[in-house]
């Protein structure tokens, strides 16, 4: 019996060390993938939130000078929620991109569009300078930075998830979607480390800074996006000609109810973040009376707070059912977003703080979770166009138009509450729409809970030709 267990032996540990070699290869691939996308979008986050503060903060005044200062604010959010408009079209073109010629080198084009156009407002004249040209300049630059990250985010959570194992793609998702609080992050602190300056020269160069600064960020982004080979899943369907000649086409055709409920379940996750911070910060500090350097604080703390706390709800949604994991998250913002109004209302700074901290848990959590649920809901071939436009068609409606509507309504009611029932609308359409998306058994089980209970085990298939 010796030597037949020998021969066992020996015939067994051929296969199993390369199967071990081979993981571990696959292993640290998917983790550079997932340190690229988070660098990535990092910085093209850090792009596009400085546009955001600099709207809050600086623009109206700059660039639509002869309007009241709430006009002029609102001018400003307008011109924000361009950018958002932009973003679908580039969903649209770096989605037929991504999906026909490679993940890879749709998100190095992306960077670089970025990068021109955060750049080139930073060396914007302003309207004392070059009248009417200067807000259609800022315009033409925020469609670009628009069109940058539409095709950005798609890219780079599929660098994230199809790299990664197949039981932990919401896990690695996570991963491009932590650049978005340190990207927002890493913005606020420039502005706040600018309140140093006077009121006077903040206004006169001082707010261009961080937009310059956006250019020795992308090179160091591009540097190591270049150094990334293409994913798995993309050689697969290139050596199996299994692209598309129209993805956009076949999304809408064969995908329609995927797309839909992909929208509706993307807006809590993108839409409540800019009433946190791009409306919160001009209403506090120009309706409460807030200085700029303190409330800038107060969302730093809070961002800081997401930072921590947003990884949980990837590795929530990938230990329980997903159903329930994000019950778990969406319902306490009920309570938490109008609980944060009525202490930032107090015009304490202590008390602003924690509210903001408390109303950014939850839905930071469903964020983390979100990107990995959408990437297996469409297949290879298509999925690139399919979540770019599911999320960007999202953050066009709803995100980009938050504070705009926010500013809106406050004006012509002279009261937060409507504001406050615009924010729970958001969350309660994203709870109802990733509800359905995940009844209707179509996102992949890879993962979710799902796939380590037994008794799914037989809806695997079904829920593969996805």
């Amino acid at each position: 019996m010796t030597p037949k267990s020998t021969k066992v032996r020996e015939n067994r540990e051929p296969e199993s060390r390369p199967r071990r070699g081979t993981t571990r290869i696959q292993t640290r691939q998917a983790r550079k993938a997932g340190v690229t996308a988070f660098v990535g979008t990092t910085i093209e986050w850090f792009d596009f939130y400085i546009y955001g503060t600099a709207s809050a903060l600086v623009l109206g005044r700059l660039f639509f000078p002869d309007a009241s200062p709430a006009v002029g604010t609102l001018a400003a959010f307008a011109t924000f929620a361009i950018g958002f408009v932009a973003r679908p079209l580039g969903g649209i073109v770096f989605g037929h991109f991504g999906d026909k010629f490679g993940r890879k080198n749709a998100v190095i084009i992306t960077l670089i569009l970025m990068g021109i156009g955060t750049v080139g407002v930073g060396c914007l004249p302003t309207y004392s300078q070059i009248g009417i040209w200067a807000p259609i300049l800022l315009v033409a630059l925020r469609v670009v930075q628009g069109i940058a990250m539409g095709g950005e985010w798609g890219g780079a959570v599929l660098i994230a998830t199809e790299f990664a194992p197949p039981n932990k793609k919401v896990l690695y998702g996570a991963f491009a979607q932590q650049g978005s609080p340190v990207g927002n992050l890493l913005a606020t602190l420039a502005f706040l480390a600018l309140t140093l300056l006077s009121d006077s020269v903040f206004e006169s160069w001082g707010w261009r800074l961080p937009f310059l600064a956006s250019a020795a960020l992308v090179v160091v982004a591009l540097y190591i996006r270049l150094r990334i080979s293409e994913t798995p899943e993309m050689k697969k369907a290139v050596v199996a000609q299994e692209r598309t000649r129209m993805p956009l086409v076949e999304v809408l055709r064969s995908h329609p109810a995927e797309l839909v409920l992909g929208v509706g379940a993307v807006v809590a996750g993108v839409a409540i973040t800019y009433v946190k911070t791009t409306f919160a910060l001009a209403w506090a500090t120009a309706d409460l009376g807030f200085d700029r350097g303190d409330f800038l604080l107060v969302i730093t703390v809070a961002l800081v707070a997401q930072v921590l706390v947003q990884p949980f709800g990837a590795v929530l949604a990938t230990k329980i059912d997903p159903s329930r994991a994000i019950r778990w998250m969406l319902l306490p913002e009920l309570v938490l977003l109008p609980l944060m109004f009525l202490l930032v209302q107090t015009g304490s700074v202590p008390l602003a703080m924690l509210g903001m901290v408390l109303a950014t848990a939850p839905h930071a959590m469903y964020y983390a979770a979100l990107a990995g649920i959408l990437a297996q809901v469409f297949p290879t071939n298509v999925r690139y166009t399919g979540i770019s436009l599911s999320y960007q068609l999202s953050t066009a409606i709803f995100a980009g138009t938050a504070p705009m509507l926010c500013q809106f309504l406050l004006t012509h009611t002279d009261s937060i509450w409507p504001v406050v029932a615009l924010g729970l609308g958001y969350v309660v359409l994203s709870l109802a729409r990733m509800t359905l998306l995940l009844r209707r058994g179509k996102a992949r089980s890879g993962g979710t809970a799902a796939e380590s209970r037994p008794e799914q085990s037989s809806t695997r298939k079904d829920v593969a030709h996805s």
